[in-house]
């Protein structure tokens, strides 16, 4: 596990980075960062599910919550929670950035939206 967890590995972001990208921006309810690269991705109860996409996609089978007060793991191959180093700062997304988020994007009716 150890070899796959890069410590040094900057988030990529403040936000889902695919979620970002997308046209038009899309948004989420919280967020996961990747352990291995650092990216971050939108969680599973997001409309996109882009943490889950990231990790099937590269085989980055380890991510972190990007949530503020939150330093839980999740191993997505054994499908469980684990305790894991602390990664490099920041470790999660802007204090005042709300969940879900970002402000502005996020539809009145969110809730019927989410997984």
């Amino acid at each position: 596990m150890a070899a796959e967890i890069d410590v040094e590995a900057p988030p990529s972001g403040s936000g889902c980075a695919d979620c970002d990208a997308h046209e038009p921006p899309g948004w989420w309810v919280h967020l996961r960062r990747c352990a291995t690269c650092g990216h971050v991705g939108c969680c599973d109860s997001s409309p996109a599910q882009h943490a889950t996409a990231h990790a099937r996609a590269t085989g980055h089978r380890y991510v972190q919550s990007f949530e503020p007060g939150e330093d839980w793991f999740w191993d997505y191959e054994e499908e469980q929670a684990f305790d894991g180093p602390a990664l490099a700062p920041p470790t999660s997304h802007p204090d005042d950035q709300p969940a879900p988020g970002p402000k502005g994007r996020v539809p009145l009716d969110w809730r019927q939206h989410i997984h």
